[in-house]
């Protein structure tokens, strides 16, 4: 899908100090990266929602600094050189002042590349392998879902502690499964307990057969997963059918809202989030309702984590565009860097912020398990506990991180 609301503007390029026009009517245009096919499409369309609810809220206010918020989107195909490509365009022919998107962390890291070039700001929405805040930081990119390290930390301690010390691996083989595996190895043994075995499972990957022999030949205490999108579906239901579940622990380190919806039978285990529709805090309730009326014809009734990252990195980017007064990038990333956001404004159970070494929201890390209990058919999780972003800091992520010096920073003004 692509929005009709293009730019007209021509392309004056090389970028650095040009990329300025007078300031006045001229709408601010988004570029949304967003999947809607591969691996990760059902969440990149869920994001999508997050981010046109955002714009939508701020248009029917007045836009920002009196201009209108446009935005044009295109399919990224969980593909990375596809995804190079539409950065490309959204940047040179599109004249978008800000990116926004990704769900695969390859994905992130292609666009953050050549956003990086011209000094465009890019929020990676629902990304979280620990490298998008490490070794694949930017000064340009700001990193808006928990990672895998985040949700490790809430989770690995007490599983080690409490249900046994032999585990085992099962991931996803490519960036964000291997740099979240190794977290939790790191995690694992730090905690007394061993890791038996690490099984790749390369993307795509529909039968689990071969996985799943192996884990009823070694039986493990906790089988950790780091299988995401489209791939997790099909590995829960394998799970299910063979009812491994019930003879070892599962933990899967992160629980995207668009890969359980339509699939709750196979929901099982211990997993990661950031945000559920049902939190008993203040703003949630009509914060869903807003999203409803928004999206009445959406595939998925209610918002999940993947849809919120998407609407509070569009409200924040709008919100910081304002509070530097321009679209200036050093302005609106000096803006940006620090900023703290409060545990109601964000509907979660702690104060937030983005911190100015690694640019990675920190946030409250939410563990959960399947609802035996549920209020009403979009009811699927109950929560077990939330973290505060002090106990699940990625401790390893500032000393990867290099930003960019400001005065190397390419600058423009749209």
């Amino acid at each position: 899908m692509a929005a009709a609301l293009s730019g007209t503007a021509s392309y004056f390029g090389p970028w650095t100090h040009n990329r300025v026009w007078a300031q006045g009517a001229k709408p601010i245009k988004l570029g949304l990266t967003c999947d809607a096919s591969g691996q990760y499409g059902n969440s990149g369309q869920d994001d999508l929602l997050g981010m046109r609810m955002a714009i939508d809220e701020f248009n029917a206010r007045g836009g920002v600094l009196g201009r209108k918020i446009e935005w044009i989107t295109a399919d990224t195909e969980t593909n990375p050189a596809t995804a190079t490509r539409v950065a490309e365009r959204f940047i040179a022919q599109e004249q978008c002042a800000f990116l926004l998107g990704a769900v695969h962390s390859g994905v992130a890291n292609a666009i953050t590349q050549v956003a990086a070039k011209t000094g465009t700001i890019y929020m990676n929405t629902n990304s979280s392998a620990p490298s998008e805040a490490g070794e694949n930081c930017s000064r340009v990119k700001f990193v808006w879902d928990g990672n895998g390290t985040n949700f490790s930390k809430a989770a690995v301690k007490n599983a080690v502690e409490r249900i046994g010390k032999k585990w085992l691996l099962l991931t996803n083989d490519y960036v964000w499964g291997h740099t979240t595996s190794a977290s939790t190895k790191a995690l694992v043994e730090a905690a007394g307990g061993q890791i038996v075995d690490n099984l790749l499972v390369p993307q795509n990957t529909r039968d689990f057969t071969s996985y799943l022999l192996k884990v009823q030949q070694i039986r493990p205490d906790v089988v950790a997963t780091a299988i995401g999108g489209d791939d997790i579906k099909a590995l829960r239901q394998q799970i299910t059918d063979l009812r491994l579940e019930e003879r070892t622990a599962w933990i899967n380190n992160q629980q995207d809202w668009p890969d359980i919806w339509g699939a709750p039978d196979s929901l099982f285990g211990v997993f990661g989030t950031t945000w559920y529709h049902k939190l008993a805090l203040p703003g949630v309730e009509d914060f869903v309702r807003r999203w409803k009326a928004a999206f009445p014809r959406s595939p998925i009734p209610v918002p999940g984590n993947v849809s919120y990252n998407g609407y509070m990195a569009t409200r924040e980017l709008l919100r910081a565009v304002e509070r530097a007064g321009s679209t200036n990038n050093a302005k609106v990333i000096r803006a940006l860097e620090g900023h703290k956001m409060s545990a109601a404004d964000r509907m979660q159970h702690f104060d937030a912020y983005i911190d100015p070494v690694t640019h990675q929201v920190q946030q409250t890390i939410y563990l959960a398990k399947r609802n035996t209990k549920p209020s009403d058919p979009t009811d699927l999780y109950e929560i077990l506990s939330q973290t505060q972003p002090q106990n699940a800091l990625d401790d390893a992520a500032p000393g990867k991180c290099k930003l960019m010096p400001f005065e190397q920073l390419p600058s423009y003004e749209m």
